[in-house]
């Protein structure tokens, strides 16, 4: 398979959205390496319809997973379960949109 054959960008709950974009915004003030663009593209998909390039939803995992480990010692364990959960639920999204399509046909 070729990477065209993977979809491009990805369309997240409005939900999740918003919890990305909230908590990209403690990264960036943070100052999270590479959270600036991520936030930038959640603020303005979280007034649309959450349609994000595939690349930019998996970068926005990874700063809020580094924002986790940064935090993890000086927040309390319910906010650092929420960080993470996006961080999954970003990752796991891109992780499904990276797999190839099922067939009816046998192989």
């Amino acid at each position: 398979m070729t990477s065209s054959s993977f979809q491009r960008t990805l369309t997240l709950p409005a939900a999740l959205c918003e919890q990305a974009a909230q908590h990209l915004e403690q990264a960036a003030r943070r100052t999270v390496d590479g959270a600036g663009t991520p936030l930038k593209a959640f603020r303005a998909a979280a007034d649309g319809d959450c349609t994000l390039p595939v690349s930019v939803v998996e970068q926005a995992a990874g700063c809020l997973l580094v924002l986790a480990a940064e935090t993890a010692q000086t927040v309390r364990p319910s906010a650092l379960r929420a960080v993470i959960g996006v961080a999954l639920r970003l990752r796991d999204a891109v992780h499904a949109v990276h797999q190839p399509a099922l067939t009816t046909r046998f192989w």
